[in-house]
């Protein structure tokens, strides 16, 4: 019990938190950022499974071509894989806007590792900052959610095909 009346108030966590960050609009525009790129990362993903979707159904009545929707599977999984590297690319862009690293290739790699959470190497943030590995790294892990149901849903109908064309079920 003692722990707990020892937390900040919510308010207090706030205030602080904003303190930190700073006055400046930047973190928000990085914010808006962040919500554009994953609101075009969920219509990509959802174009490119709807685009495997109505291939795998023209597929399907064609018996001979049963191989072809693993094809566009795989083209798919391609497509997914460019529209994370694009928004790694994206986020740089957006870092590179602020200074907040003194180079290009420093700014690509910072963003590659919060967007992956690999977080292998150290960076220096300053106060002002520090929330970008908290931003990035949810806004990957929420495209990469996106992508993987997605992926699940496109695979779901291969599965189904197959045992379509064998009779059995899976």
């Amino acid at each position: 019990m003692e722990i707990i009346d020892t937390l900040p108030s919510l308010g207090t966590l706030i205030a602080e938190i904003q303190a930190d960050i700073g006055s400046n609009g930047d973190v928000y525009f990085i914010v808006a950022s962040m919500a554009i790129m994953l609101t075009c990362h969920g219509v990509l993903v959802l174009m490119i499974a709807a685009a495997f979707h109505a291939i795998d159904r023209f597929l399907k009545r064609i018996p001979y071509l049963a191989g072809a929707s693993f094809i566009s599977y795989f083209i798919a999984i391609l497509l997914i894989i460019l529209t994370h590297l694009g928004e790694i690319v994206a986020w740089t862009y957006v870092l590179m806007r602020f200074n907040v690293f003194p180079s290009i290739s420093q700014t690509f790699y910072f963003v590659g590792e919060m967007y992956t959470t690999l977080a292998f190497g150290s960076y220096t943030l300053g106060s002002n900052w520090q929330v970008l590995p908290i931003l990035i790294s949810f806004s990957g892990l929420f495209a990469v959610s996106l992508s993987g149901a997605a992926l699940y849903s496109m695979m779901g109908s291969l599965l189904t095909r197959k045992s379509d064309l064998t009779g059995s079920s899976v």
